[in-house]
């Protein structure tokens, strides 16, 4: 079966020497799965071997192992071989899953990244409001209605070629990365990063790179060497990034513009926090609007039932994912987005919502000084999330859960598991009891004899 194997990926590659990427490796490879001709439990050439025989890198057919392990297609056991699995398996999220799973209910959960229901917008009114007007009657409708198409377009942060709308940003993000990222495309993005993301990446195949960050967003040293790996995306959030609370500045998004000018890398933007982040919003679309996807959502603003995010900008892209798209829901309820439409124009939710955002600055302002005052590091400046520095994060969750509290554990949001320990809280949501709360995290932060002492 080995040299089947090899001559199968051998006669992939073609006279002119394409089809040698770990990509087409892959690619080859997982065809002869799905079609029977590799059966499960069956060896797979080692990567020496492999290379030796095509006469390319082993890190190259390194590459295409990993995309294929990735994707869930073959199973590496060390010394004992490579072996192709038993039925190749859909991976679950198993990152999110670390950050929402917790031993069960606390009187106060700070792991969601959910807003505060109170701070909300009230939809009755504007449901009724909407109900009385004359609504979608054709299959053939434009799928983002008219009022809306204008209202986005008008306060978006550079001019887009095209524009969607979605059943809100991870939607987003899984329709537009199935357009842009294949099997074994590596992809930047910040790190930390938001878990279900990286749960997207590992979905497709592709093999996530972190970039560090600092309080104005990627560090441009760090896209510059992340450039040098041949990247087919960059995935950032512009502001109030999730864990962080990060948000990238116009000097620093030139200056990363500037990097990618050269390049044909896919910028994607979430702009999850939309109108409750604090930060001007700043894209790299405003440099490279023709390469960049910018995502706003209107969940944690104007309510997560919603189920609404805007895709605007490079328009192949987001051609490609809304054509995609009529294979399956075709379009996002026109309903919802006329409901939108009333909310964005309606004076009393507008006033709603920035009070929603005033507030959600004045309680992570409130924590962050509380904890400093205690030595509790933390970073960023928006959102409603903080990223908090813990010497031993298992400990830290344990000390918190034992006195009702939950947080999310940081080592989900770590690209490659390392980097230290650290907690994500959820801010936003404390209303009152800052001190407390900040005596209980220092406590939490301080280390397992902190904790020990403390039950």
């Amino acid at each position: 079966m080995a040299d089947d194997i090899v001559e199968r990926v051998r006669a992939s590659i073609s006279a002119d020497g394409s089809g040698r990427t770990a990509r087409d490796i892959a690619a080859t490879i997982s065809r002869m799965i799905t079609a029977g001709d590799l059966p499960a439990g069956e060896r797979l050439p080692t990567v020496r071997e492999l290379a030796r025989r095509l006469g390319i890198s082993p890190t190259t057919v390194s590459e295409a192992w990993r995309a294929l392990a990735n994707a869930g297609a073959i199973d590496a056991r060390g010394r004992r071989g490579t072996f192709v699995i038993d039925s190749p398996r859909p991976r679950g999220p198993r990152r999110y899953r670390r950050v929402t799973e917790g031993p069960g209910h606390f009187a106060l959960d700070l792991s969601t990244g959910t807003p505060d229901p109170a701070l909300l917008p009230e939809l009755g009114p504007v449901l009724a409001r909407v109900a009385r007007q004359t609504l979608t009657t054709s299959y053939l409708d434009d799928p983002v209605v008219p009022a809306l198409d204008e209202a986005l377009r008008a306060q978006w942060p550079f001019p887009p070629e095209a524009l969607t709308v979605v059943d809100g940003a991870m939607d987003a993000l899984d329709r537009v990365t199935s357009v842009a990222v294949r099997l074994g495309d590596r992809v930047l993005v910040e790190n930390p990063c938001f878990p279900p993301l990286l749960d997207l990446l590992e979905q497709v195949g592709a093999e996530p790179i972190g970039l560090a960050m600092d309080d104005q967003g990627v560090r441009p040293e760090a896209l510059r060497a992340g450039l040098e790996r041949r990247p087919v995306a960059l995935y950032l959030q512009p502001r109030a990034q999730n864990p962080c609370g990060v948000s990238l500045t116009p000097a620093r998004a030139k200056r990363l513009a500037g990097l990618l000018r050269a390049t044909d890398v896919v910028v994607i933007e979430d702009d999850h926090a939309g109108d409750i982040a604090a930060s001007e919003l700043v894209s790299v679309g405003r440099w490279l609007p023709d390469r960049t996807v910018h995502i706003r959502s209107f969940s944690k603003s104007h309510g997560p039932d919603l189920r609404l995010a805007a895709v605007g900008g490079a328009g192949e892209v987001i051609a490609a994912a809304a054509n995609r798209r009529l294979l399956g829901p075709g379009w996002s309820s026109r309903v919802l987005q006329y409901v939108l439409v009333e909310m964005l124009d309606d004076p009393a939710t507008v006033d709603i919502v920035e009070r929603a955002r005033t507030t959600y600055a004045e309680r992570r302002k409130r924590m962050v000084d509380a904890l400093d005052g205690r030595g509790v590091d933390s970073v960023g400046a928006d959102g409603i999330n903080l990223w908090v520095d813990v010497r031993d994060e298992q400990s830290a969750l344990l000390t918190l859960a034992s006195r009702g509290v939950g947080a999310a554990p940081g080592t989900p949001f770590l690209v490659n598991g390392g980097g230290g320990d650290h907690l994500r809280l959820t801010v936003g949501l404390v209303d009152d009891g800052f001190a407390e709360l900040a005596d209980l995290v220092a406590l939490a932060a301080s280390g397992p004899a902190s904790w020990s002492r403390g039950l």
